[in-house]
């Protein structure tokens, strides 16, 4: 097996290079797509006959939760990838998704609670599935602490990646919770083995709204990860050459 693109991935001056020429096409493509959707899903798509207007919080709330989940999952593989082959990019990768991440849970919390007060009368409850997105605000504030807990830079890498595998076993529980618990939250809105439950006109703002959503976490991701290297690798002539 030809293992190159993958210590490619490695390189940090290959990704600063590469996600380079990605980031115009990320900006305009996430701006559109959000703005589409969200104009879409807020203004035109029709009120719910149970729900009324409240449920459009779903344009911002699906796609938050869905990727509140996902970067955590990068964020472990990250992790392993650097316990593993001890690639440092995958470290500062593993570093520069937490802070998003735990942005992604608290925007998710948040409109779940604006959600929830008009459809179950509360803005909490202790749900199976709402203490679970908690607890992964509380891994993802965690692993963000541990960087700053040890005087060792490489001490706090393998502490940050081993909690990152350690918390990984939450996101099925995320997942699966409303089929497990008896809980006020609603199956999933979107399944993959099941024909959608919503009609058209909700739906496709909503897929539109993710897809903007996923490329957003990509643009800031690539952001802070540019920054991240450029930090880390200043002495190096690369860098040095970029700036002379």
């Amino acid at each position: 097996m030809n293992w190159t693109f993958f210590h490619k991935l490695g390189s940090p001056k290959w990704f600063y290079e590469i996600s380079g020429r990605w980031l115009p096409w990320l900006v305009i493509s996430s701006a559109i797509l959000m703005t589409v959707g969200l104009v879409w899903g807020l203004l035109f798509a029709p009120p719910d006959y149970l729900q009324g207007n409240s449920y459009r919080i779903i344009f911002i709330h699906v796609p938050s939760a869905f990727l509140a989940q996902a970067t955590y999952v990068m964020m472990a593989v990250a992790g392993a990838v650097a316990l593993i082959w001890r690639m440092k990019l995958a470290d500062w990768a593993l570093k520069c998704g937490a802070p998003i991440g735990a942005s992604f849970t608290v925007m998710a919390l948040v409109t779940g609670a604006v959600w929830g007060k008009p459809t179950w009368g509360t803005w909490w409850v202790w749900d199976a599935r709402l203490t679970a997105m908690l607890i992964l605000l509380f891994l993802y504030i965690g692993i963000i602490a541990l960087r700053d807990a040890f005087p060792s830079q490489q001490t706090a890498s393998k502490a940050c990646a081993i909690l990152a595998l350690v918390g990984v076993v939450n996101i099925p529980i995320i997942k699966f919770s409303v089929e497990w618990w008896n809980t006020l939250h609603q199956p999933a809105t979107l399944k993959l083995t099941e024909k959608p439950a919503m009609a058209p006109e909700m739906l496709i703002p909503l897929l539109i709204c993710m897809a903007g959503f996923y490329l957003f976490f990509l643009t800031v991701f690539f952001l802070r990860l540019r920054n991240e290297i450029l930090h880390r690798e200043q002495r190096t002539r690369w860098v040095r050459a970029l700036f002379s």
